[in-house]
């Protein structure tokens, strides 16, 4: 069997391999066929070619210090190898990336009392043979926030013509900010239908005074915003007694006035007792059974503002521009509103 004059030259363009190549592929094929065995054109290249990779010791990775393997770069000093084996390691699996917080240290007596915690959460009408959690529509979360007015370090996306932002701040360790105090629900649905959305209200730690000189902001007695630095446990108790306590009693659903509600914090020092005297007069006022009562200590993850609500509001917080303290305030408000949505 003989090609054609311009066979070879179709075949090799009809799947896109070199003349020669096709010369020999049929020159194999034709002694294959004279010697009476099936024709193979297969490749005879057993596993990959090239050149052989070197191999690493990756278990000699568990004997490296942590703090020594923290980049790229550091890993790969320590191996021996270069950068870009690490990182052809890290996209087969063999070595993973790992992003490591810190938790809070907890004591046995801690977990006793977080075990506990949960125990008295389960429904006791679902004891003992369904247990289940109670519905928590009698609890409020309580719990403060700082909110900055910028941050240290932000990412624009530009024109290459475009101007740099100028972001200035007398200092950076020192970037204006307030504390709010936060007060939510969980919300109550009634055939798909809102009836209580949860939102309480959030509160800046503020007082207001009248500007005692002119300056080229604004005239002397001007109302201005003095955020309050100092959180003491007075001024928790009256922001909880003329903040909160008539915002509980303004929103909370009619049909559940009477019934306990328990409004759960944190274990700071600022805050009241569970069994203050001056705010429980304040709180059994217009048929309501308000009650304090707290978390476990270090258990930052038993309260839903501080397992990523507060983070969420602000991320949005941050996306809209605020000068001044006093703009800060009604751009947290919106931002509350808009994520209990």
């Amino acid at each position: 069997m003989r090609l054609g004059k311009h066979d070879t030259r179709e075949v090799a363009a009809q799947f896109g391999l070199g003349i020669r190549t096709v010369q020999r592929l049929w020159k194999g094929g034709k002694i294959q066929f004279a010697q009476g065995i099936p024709v193979s054109v297969a490749s005879k290249k057993k596993g990959k070619v090239g050149r052989k990779p070197v191999q690493i010791n990756l278990e000699a990775l568990r004997n490296i210090d942590l703090k020594d393997r923290m980049t790229i770069e550091d890993v790969a000093k320590h191996l021996g190898c270069c950068i870009s084996t690490v990182q052809k390691y890290l996209k087969q699996g063999l070595i993973r990336r790992h992003s490591n917080s810190i938790k809070p240290f907890l004591t046995d007596a801690n977990k006793k009392t977080r075990l506990q915690f949960c125990v008295d959460m389960l429904d006791p009408d679902s004891l003992p043979d369904d247990p289940r959690f109670q519905d928590l529509f009698d609890h409020i979360y309580i719990d403060e926030k700082w909110f900055f007015l910028t941050r240290r370090s932000e990412n624009y996306y530009l024109l290459p013509d475009e101007d740099e932002p100028n972001r200035t701040c007398k200092s950076k360790n020192y970037i204006p900010r307030i504390m709010f105090l936060c007060v939510s629900a969980r919300p109550r649905f009634c055939n798909g239908i809102c009836t209580f959305d949860g939102k309480i209200g959030i509160f800046p730690l503020v007082t207001f005074e009248r500007a005692q000189r002119s300056s080229v902001n604004r005239p002397a007695g001007t109302m201005v915003v003095k955020p309050i630095t100092s959180i003491t446990r007075d001024v928790i108790r009256h922001f909880m007694i003329d903040k909160v306590l008539p915002a509980i009693r303004a929103k909370w659903p009619r049909g559940d006035i009477g019934k306990p509600i328990y409004i759960q914090q944190d274990n700071a020092p600022s805050h009241i007792e569970a069994d203050d005297p001056i705010f429980s007069q304040a709180a059994s006022q217009g048929g309501f059974d308000i009650r304090l009562k707290c978390q476990p200590p270090n258990s930052p993850d038993f309260n839903i503002l501080d397992l990523g609500f507060f983070r969420a509001i602000q991320s949005i917080q941050y996306k809209k521009a605020a000068k001044t303290v006093e703009d800060l305030i009604p751009h947290v408000e919106d931002v509350l509103q808009l994520c209990l949505q």
